[in-house]
């Protein structure tokens, strides 16, 4: 099973489990429970290469004083076995009800006992929430029991091994987006939808790629996703382990034990990391040892900085004018926090460090305090990019929101504006940024792009003369254009001059075929003289060219692909291939200006999440996994075995199923000939009734002779009965084929294996690629025939018609008779008709 299909599964059970629990609340009981499976498994994994066995691990016990401090010093706790959750999970104790909401609390006292004095800002309180909650599991204490046994029973499969972290990772983070998106607006407080957080770590990790160890901090951590992206994306450019010290703050109490749990599941250093549970605003962070304050007290002043904080939240600025944080730079209005948290962040930075925040539209625009501030950060040199995100992307909330780009120091006085509201795909209630999407922010942001329509670098003088207005709209206007009509088109036809030139790029790149779709009328107008559009475009001799070239150029990335990713499949590094390939494909794609960059890598990275699954599968499993067939999302699919191994079978019972649909044709023919009468005796809602039809059959049983219509009646109950036939032959057919298809599934030979997974991997990829030529010459021809459609009737035809229409009519007057009255009506009609 592999890490979305094991997801999924818990995530089901779960939400049936919940039962009238509350989403926002229920996250804290089953992620509690993961986490400390997490603690518990790593005991014993620890135990185990210290070499106790089995039955030493069965003498764990809190009295043991030896055991308790090689575990306290090395772990940093201690769980004894009764507590551990192989213990709780062995199939006795959850039979005989061993495990109950007594026995778990006291193991989370047990466990609250026996943290190390050194790890206690790491673990101290971490399960509070979890214990404190259990009571609301149930309303009686055997339901409460009940459910404890089965939360046990969802998660036991979830693997918590050190080879096992990032699949163990993506499995909480997923749980917690999927509660997220169930919670409603509380979600904002735990969780930042994981494409934004992976936008924001991709813009830091760049600009903190050449450092050799790294500081980060989230002042708003919530589940701490946003670190973690991070840390994924900076670790892709740093050599060895540990390189990474994380420090978190979060308000919200069972939040911040979210927080910690994930961190330390990640499999991060306990040393490495530096968690605090208070109001960011009013208790700011001097770092100290509890054992010695005035000793080893000093400032946090890190590389990175990003948060997600709450929008515009009230805050109490009161004798705060000479905080060292905001005094340079002004205090934010008590009703809207936002630049409160977004300078407590730049306070926080080392002098080269970077920050992004995620903030409301309005603070690029209002005006008072926080235009003041955002007056003296501009003049400060401290903004350096803003980007406009789709509205709704967040949970909880549907107001459009930015990122902004801070630092402390820099060289260029410029401000780059980046309306990155437009790309999105819709998923459910909410937008969601695809990988393109996000590939495109972040090259723009990387490179200083200036890019039409979406991207400008301004200067600092022009924001000033914008009075430190940096709504995104007075920078980069993104809107669709109006469609403009051409009068002398509309009233002629042809095609503007003017609405060619976006052709530009296709002109140029096949210099030939707009002689040959279009003919110059006059100075700005031409006329369409190719009479198949498509035909012409598919037909031209550069067009063709260019096809085949595109075509040949992937030809080495087809054995580049099979190199890397099939003969090396067990080695791949997963964190940072994708990349590989994809600054190998756009090398490629660079000598083709037509083909949109963007789109090839959304269909490299389509393609990437199924082989990055497949070879996580392989890597932890081994080849093994791939001769095991499971209903979802498997390795070897029966399309793909089928095709590749059973297609004789395949065609056979695609024979079977085009017989179906002959004799379906057959009924619908019949049908058409019988008369309306007869189809009232065997219809019913409209429908024909079978019943009915074989009905009728009886009836007919001893008549000599049979009417035409009683005649198709008895042939179309005939069809009918083959039919039910033929239906039982393809479910025989099924599922022999489906059972033969998984026994070739399981006997594949590593060689085949090979193959199937080239044939899934590789040659679709390359296929999706070899598409995208055709697509924007689909595009073209489509705007060519809509240009054409634009100006095909003039006015000048529209006003003949018109007037040929008007003299019908006033011919048909003529021929009308009635009273005085109506024929002094009629007169008039025909003088507003322009007639006599």
């Amino acid at each position: 099973m592999n890490k979305q299909q094991l997801t999924a599964t818990i995530w089901e059970s779960a939400n049936k489990m919940r039962s009238k629990i509350d989403a926002y609340e229920y996250k804290d009981y089953i992620l509690g429970f993961i986490f400390y499976k997490f603690l518990s498994d790593k005991e014993v994994t620890y135990l185990k290469k210290e070499g106790y066995g089995e039955e030493d691990l069965k003498e764990l016990k809190e009295d043991s004083t030896g055991d308790i401090e090689l575990c306290k010093n090395n772990l940093g706790y201690y769980i004894e076995y009764q507590d551990l959750f192989s213990t709780w999970m062995d199939s006795k104790n959850l039979s005989k009800e061993l495990v109950t909401v007594t026995s778990v609390r006291e193991a989370l006292n047990r466990f609250e006992r026996n943290i190390d004095k050194n790890y206690e800002k790491v673990y101290k309180g971490i399960f509070n929430t979890l214990q404190t909650g259990l009571s609301k599991l149930g309303e009686t204490q055997a339901a409460q029991n009940k459910a404890i046994r089965d939360l046990i029973k969802l998660i036991r499969d979830i693997p918590t091994d050190e080879k096992n972290y990032d699949l163990l990772g993506y499995i909480y983070e997923n749980l917690i987006q999927k509660f997220a998106s169930s919670a409603g607006k509380k979600a904002g407080e735990f969780y930042t939808p994981h494409e934004v957080s992976v936008l924001m770590s991709e813009i830091i990790a760049h600009h903190l790629k050449n450092r050799e160890t790294i500081d980060i901090y989230d002042p708003t951590s919530g589940s701490a996703s946003l670190l973690i992206n991070i840390g994924k994306a900076a670790s892709k450019y740093l050599k060895g382990d540990n390189k990474i010290v994380y420090f978190a703050q979060e308000l919200n109490t069972n939040t911040y034990n979210l927080t910690r749990m994930n961190l330390i599941m990640r499999g991060i250093n306990p040393s490495n990391i530096f968690t605090r549970n208070g109001d960011t605003l009013t208790d700011d962070w001097p770092y100290f040892d509890d054992s010695d304050p005035e000793g080893t007290y000093k400032p946090l002043f890190v590389d990175a900085v990003v948060s997600n904080p709450p929008y515009s939240q009230s805050w109490d600025p009161t004798d705060r004018e000479s905080d060292p944080r905001f005094k340079e730079y002004g205090l934010a209005p008590k009703s809207k926090a936002d630049y409160a948290f977004l300078l407590h962040d730049l306070y926080h930075l080392k002098s080269d460090g970077i920050m992004t925040i995620v903030l409301p539209h309005g603070v690029l625009f209002r005006g008072g305090e926080e235009g003041e501030i955002r007056k003296n950060l501009i003049e400060n040199n401290n903004i350096d990019c803003i980007i406009g995100l789709p509205a709704n992307i967040f949970y909880g909330t549907g107001i459009p929101t930015i990122i902004m780009i801070l630092r402390k120091q820099r060289e260029r006085t410029d401000t780059q504006i980046i309306d990155a509201s437009k790309g999105f795909t819709k998923e459910g209630k909410n937008n969601k940024l695809r990988a393109c999407d996000i590939k495109k922010i972040v090259d723009a942001v990387i490179e200083r792009k200036n890019i039409d329509k979406f991207s400008k670098v301004v200067s600092r003088e022009e924001i000033r003369k914008n009075d430190y207005n940096l709504n995104i709209p007075r920078y980069v206007d993104s809107s669709e254009q109006q469609e403009h009509y051409d009068i002398y088109a509309s009233m002629f036809g042809g095609i503007p001059e003017e609405e060619l030139k976006k052709y530009d790029k296709i002109w140029s790149a096949f210099p030939k075929l707009k002689d040959k779709l279009l003919k110059k009328e006059n100075e700005k107008h031409y006329k369409i003289i190719s009479n198949n559009i498509k035909e012409t475009i598919e037909d031209d001799e550069d067009v063709k060219n260019f096809k085949e070239s595109f075509r040949k150029s992937f030809e080495d990335f087809d054995g580049y692909l099979k190199n890397e990713l099939i003969n090396n499949k067990m080695n791949v590094n997963i964190n940072s291939k994708e990349k590989e390939l994809s600054d190998f494909m756009f090398n490629k794609l660079n000598q083709y200006n037509l083909i949109d960059n963007y789109k090839a890598y959304q269909t490299l990275d389509d393609s990437w999440n199924i082989i990055s699954s497949d070879l996580e599968t392989i890597q932890t499993e081994g080849i093994e996994a791939a001769r095991k067939y499971e209903e979802e999302q498997p390795i070897i699919s029966l399309d793909l075995i089928q095709n590749y191994k059973l297609k004789d079978k395949l065609e056979e019972l695609e024979n079977i199923k085009n017989n179906q649909q002959d004799m379906a044709t057959k009924a619908e023919e019949i049908l058409d000939e019988i008369s309306e009468d007869a189809k009232q005796e065997i219809y019913t809602d409209e429908k024909v009734d079978y019943k009915r039809v074989a009905e009728k059959v009886k009836e007919y049983k001893n008549a000599t002779n049979l009417d035409s219509d009683e005649e198709k009646i008895v042939k179309l109950n005939k069809l009918k009965e083959q039919e039910k036939k033929i239906n039982k032959e393809i479910k025989d057919t099924e599922i022999k084929l489906k059972k033969e298809s998984i026994k070739c599934i399981e006997n594949l030979t590593e060689s085949e294996i090979d193959n199937l997974l080239y044939i899934k991997w590789i040659k679709s990829l390359i296929d999706n690629l070899n598409k995208l030529p055709d697509e924007v010459l689909s595009e073209f021809t489509k705007s060519i025939e809509n240009a054409t459609k634009k100006y095909d009737t003039t006015l000048v035809d529209l006003d003949k018609e018109i007037n040929e229409t008007e003299k019908e009519l006033s011919n048909m007057i003529d021929n009308l008779t009635g009273d005085e009255f109506d024929m002094k009506g009629l007169e008039e009609f025909k003088t507003l008709l322009g007639g006599e």
